[in-house]
């Protein structure tokens, strides 16, 4: 239970926080289930966390109670900047605020290591967060964010299923991935259509150079561009049948049969031959 902080739809009301359906807002305003969204994040002890979206600031009033080092607060929404500089000056010098787009932002430039982000995305522009941040994995020591529940089962999903697919593969190449916690769409306000699920995403050590992430997402980009399609056809412009050979697997597969190790084959051989 969050003490010691205004009741959050009293904050709502003081910056007419009223969530906007164009910024994909969906609010959680119950203390309990926010503290224990913070503590799947956890350890955050010495971390500088990044939290995108804060809304009222439930989820930022839970990382502040952590031994968190810093959390920096990034919203697109002057309204909700507003309500979380004043919440900063009740904390001076552990909360910063910036009030930017964070999917143009830099976010390895504007806070320092070690970082981690937790953030309820926003549902409309969750799925291009992940992707950026993917393929600079290696600034952040792990990622605890909610999206929706598809998207959610699309990064862990495994080959062979209905959900598997690019981001599955990005992310389990970079990233350990699990999911935390599913909560549901009433938990929410307002709430949306479909329920949610808290994704854990924790870095490898050993982090591919630029290079092959961007090889890897072409590659990946292709092969399930148009997913009915076999690895002959969906692969023509990167090498198509002569570099399904070429790594040892039958052009006549679809991407959605392929393991994350067999991409990263694919994708390495391609290097090789460009």
């Amino acid at each position: 239970m969050q003490a010691g902080w205004p009741p959050l739809r009293e904050v709502i009301e003081q910056f007419d926080l009223r969530a906007k359906k164009s910024l994909g807002q969906h609010f959680l305003l119950d203390g309990n289930l926010l503290d224990h969204i913070r503590r799947q994040a956890e350890p955050l002890a010495g971390m500088h966390v990044i939290e995108i979206g804060p809304g009222p600031g439930g989820l930022t009033r839970a990382l502040l109670d952590s031994e968190a080092a810093s959390v920096t607060a990034l919203d697109v929404d002057s309204r909700a900047a507003a309500a979380m500089r004043s919440l900063a000056e009740s904390r001076p010098g552990r909360l910063m605020v910036i009030e930017a787009d964070a999917l143009a932002a830099d976010l390895p430039a504007l806070v320092a290591p070690p970082r981690v982000i937790v953030a309820n995305l926003p549902y409309n522009v969750g799925t291009a967060m992940l992707v950026r941040w993917l393929a600079e994995a290696g600034a952040y020591r792990a990622m605890t964010l909610m999206f929706q529940r598809e998207v959610a089962e699309r990064i862990v999903a495994a080959p062979g299923t209905a959900a598997y697919g690019r981001l599955s593969v990005l992310a389990q190449w970079l990233c350990d991935v699990s999911i935390a916690m599913h909560i549901p769409a009433a938990a929410f306000t307002p709430p949306p259509k479909v329920d949610s699920a808290l994704v854990r995403l924790v870095p490898h050590a050993m982090q591919p150079p630029p290079a092959q992430v961007q090889s890897m997402a072409r590659l990946t980009a292709a092969a399930f561009g148009q997913r009915r399609k076999m690895l002959r056809g969906a692969l023509r412009g990167l090498g198509g049948s002569e570099l399904c050979e070429a790594a040892g697997i039958a052009a006549d597969r679809r991407a959605e049969t392929l393991t994350v190790a067999e991409f990263e084959r694919l994708m390495m051989i391609g290097l090789e031959r460009s």
